[in-house]
């Protein structure tokens, strides 16, 4: 029996390498575009689809049609569920927006196509705005002040927003083409003016004088820019939509600002208070208690959903305007529910534990309503499930979208009294974010220190007491900080047996898990131990079908692919000639162990 092997190389994407495939996942190339009618619910088609980005162009995919709907004769509708490969992989309810390049999929014995055919795959319009048509004025593909498309050799672009521009358009306007190699539109050109040379002070602007923020007369905290600040770090153990725990992250885990739950990857918004995907569900949620008809009950509570608000301008907050609907994260949480989706009435499930997990941040904002919310800052509570949703009207006057969830963990919740023994075991209490504490501390001693000027004792012995008070106050702080920052210490981890005998089993990484299995005591930091001694020296994130060379050190194999591509034939951590010949043979009994501690984080990779 001859087998016959395919090896596969795309030239698009080279860091894929070379894959090796077999006849069964060939097949003839798609040719047949069908028409609408030719369309049934239950069909596999071949679609166009962006996960990322579905209201943009992107890769193939095989999908299952879901619905149709003809709303007019140039409008119809098309939702399918997208198949991604595996037999559980997939993505349901997706809108498909190019309708008119559906195509049928081939079976084995179809004819040959040949160049004689024609073009095989139609490329789409390169401007999605005007789709590419010579008679529309567009701003987006053309001039961006006057949306003409004529005159194109006479056009400018920008260097720094790639928009095009005719020189007879500018203000004031261009005799010719500039000999410079850069040039900036109006809108992306420095002001000379507002730049701060060496030695002056910072110029006021004008685009801040006129916002909002500068004349507002609220009194109210917004939590001193840290709802608008930048990640310093990205959880990448596991994709962004994943569902479950985060590994490494116990329940009872506290951090005093909502950009370190993102940056621990448990909410990954820093405002939002629903995190999910409008066609694949919710991964988790912030009960922060901001409608005054939420009820919490600690293992199970009623959540309320986004929208009805009007937050146009620079609006934090609104009162409610119009009721909500069961669109964008609305529909997410609801999908979550192990029932069909309806947007009219809602659903209840019948098996509720079925449905997908939702991970439940709840925030001391909520302290006015809820019992169970922290004292302090924002505290993960564990996995929770949608029980039912419904639509009613609040006591905003406005329909809103209700939630049940219950707590399904075998965590224990934190405001147990097995919960907060386990918290206590683990060493857990409020993480600040790093240099914090000690930054608050020089504050507060800098504004005692004003007050003693401002009130100035007679005496010398009373201000050298003063002192020491300070001196005390800001030791007392920073002692703080050092036991805030050394909060793994307590219950061991415990390995399985399995991990265990894996462990002894992969003889080539013995030194690497001796020095991390000495950090077993520190619980939690175990598996911070584990992914830094396990990260590639390429990627730098935890080491995906890692290849252990001859001088022992792990790297990805497709990192290590893209190193011999360049002709680059030695290890990357160490330089060790590994040899033009070499065999990239990935270590599995690493890779399921990092399965196994760290589990989700390959479906990002």
């Amino acid at each position: 029996m001859t087998i016959i092997r395919f090896l596969v190389k795309k030239t698009l994407y080279p860091e894929n390498g070379i894959v090796e495939m077999d006849t069964k996942n060939l097949r003839p190339r798609a040719r047949t575009i069908l028409k609408w009618s030719e369309l049934k619910v239950g069909d596999v088609v071949m679609v166009n689809y962006n996960v990322e980005a579905p209201e943009e162009r992107g890769f193939w995919f095989d999908a299952e049609i879901t619905s149709l709907r003809e709303i007019s004769r140039t409008n119809k509708e098309v939702h399918a569920k997208i198949l991604l490969g595996g037999p559980e992989d997939a993505i349901n309810d997706c809108r498909i927006l190019f309708i008119e390049e559906m195509y049928k999929i081939e079976k084995p014995g179809a004819y040959p196509l040949t160049f004689g055919d024609g073009d095989f795959k139609s490329i789409g319009p390169e401007c999605k705005h005007c789709r590419a048509d010579p008679d529309k004025e567009c701003r987006f593909c053309s001039c961006y002040l006057c949306g003409g498309k004529q005159d194109a050799h006479m056009q400018l672009l920008c260097d720094e927003c790639n928009m095009a521009y005719h020189i007879y358009c500018l203000n004031p306007p261009l005799s010719k083409i500039p000999e410079d190699e850069d040039w900036y539109c109006p809108s992306c050109k420095n002001d000379s003016n507002e730049v701060v040379k060496a030695g002056e002070k910072l110029k006021q602007s004008k685009k801040k004088a006129k916002m909002p923020s500068a004349s507002t007369e609220s009194q109210r905290d917004w939590g001193k820019g840290m709802a608008c600040v930048g990640r310093t770090k990205e959880c990448t153990i596991v994709p962004s939509n994943h569902y479950g725990p985060i590994p490494g992250v116990p329940v009872g885990t506290t951090w005093k600002f909502r950009v370190q739950v993102s940056e621990a990857g448990v909410h990954r918004p820093h405002v939002g208070g629903i995190h999910g995907r409008s066609n694949d569900g919710a991964y988790s949620l912030v009960l922060a208690g901001g409608f005054e008809d939420e009820v919490d009950r600690g293992d199970e509570f009623t959540y309320t959903g986004s929208g009805g608000r009007d937050l146009s301008g620079n609006k934090r907050i609104g009162e409610h305007s119009f009721d909500q609907t069961l669109t964008h994260m609305n529909r997410a949480l609801a999908l979550n529910c192990d029932a069909p989706l309806d947007d009219k009435n809602g659903a209840e499930s019948k098996n509720w534990r079925a449905g997908k997990p939702v991970r439940v941040v709840r925030s001391s904002k909520g302290r006015r309503i809820s019992k169970y919310a922290p004292e302090e800052g924002n505290r993960y509570d564990g996995i929770y499930k949608v029980v039912k949703y419904w639509p009613e009207i609040g006591k905003c006057g406005f329909l809103v979208w209700r939630y049940l969830l219950r707590r399904d963990d075998i965590e224990p919740a934190p405001w147990t009294s097995e919960g907060m023994e386990r918290s206590k075991k683990l060493g857990l209490s409020v993480q600040y974010p790093e240099g914090y504490l000690e930054a608050m501390a020089s504050k507060e001693k800098k504004d005692k220190v004003k007050k003693q000027t401002v009130k100035q004792e007679p005496t010398n012995q009373s201000n050298g007491n003063q002192k020491r008070t300070i001196d005390d106050e800001e030791t007392k702080n920073t002692s703080k900080a050092m036991r805030m920052g050394d909060g793994g210490k307590g219950e061991a981890f415990q390995l399985t047996q399995q991990q265990q005998w894996l462990i002894k089993e992969d003889c080539m990484n013995q030194k690497l898990w001796d020095e991390v299995l000495a950090s077993l005591k520190e619980g939690p930091n175990f598996l911070k131990k584990l992914e830094q001694s396990f990260m590639c020296v390429c990627c730098q994130e935890l080491v995906y079908q890692p290849v252990t060379t001859e001088c022992l050190h792990n790297v990805c194999k497709s990192c290590l692919q893209r190193s011999f591509r360049a002709e680059v034939f030695t290890c990357p951590a160490c330089r060790y000639d590994l040899g033009k010949s070499y065999t990239m043979v990935p270590n599995k009994i690493l890779q399921t162990l990092l399965d196994q501690f760290f589990p989700g984080y390959s479906k990002g990779r």
